[in-house]
């Protein structure tokens, strides 16, 4: 685990000694642009290994490809919300319209080209984000929240996708 701020060398040396399977852009305060080398790490390591973005991380997936996020119509910090899915990667046998955990005042309102929306709540905000080449997967929600039931069957997925491209 490695802080927005350290040294992109540092990060790389880690990569190629550790040969990690799966980079996760973790939640944290603020926003995309403010979020060190989050951005950069995204655009470094896309197509070269999986990375999947949680709450600040998904956002700066969206930013990072050259999509915009702006404040959410709500503040939603603790707040269940219902989410309706693909059913596709990380969402395959999560039920539809589940309860998910919220903590964020901002949310991707441009989708980049190269995403599709894989998830969104009932009044069309984007709750999830997938790259359409590479494996690039990103939440708005917290699936280790409480208040996200399906969370766990959510990572499950996530882990056994990255089994099979490793």
């Amino acid at each position: 685990m490695y802080r927005n701020n350290t040294p992109l060398e540092i990060i790389h040396g880690v990569v190629r000694e550790f040969k990690p399977r799966l980079i996760v852009v973790s939640p944290g305060p603020s926003r995309p642009r403010d979020a060190g080398n989050s951005n950069e790490l995204i655009k470094l390591y896309a197509g070269v290994l999986p990375i999947f973005g949680v709450c600040l991380g998904h956002q700066c997936s969206i930013e990072a490809f050259g999509g915009k996020v702006e404040r959410a119509p709500e503040i939603l910090h603790g707040k269940p919300s219902r989410i309706v899915h693909d059913g596709k990667t990380i969402f395959k046998g999560v039920e539809q319209n589940f309860q998910a955990g919220r903590y964020h005042s901002l949310c991707g309102t441009r989708v980049p080209g190269e995403f599709e929306v894989s998830a969104r709540t009932a009044n069309d905000i984007v709750m999830g984000v997938r790259h359409k080449k590479y494996f690039i997967e990103g939440i708005q929600f917290h699936p280790e929240s409480i208040l996200t039931p399906q969370g766990g069957r959510i990572i499950e997925n996530l882990i056994d996708l990255v089994r099979k491209v490793a």
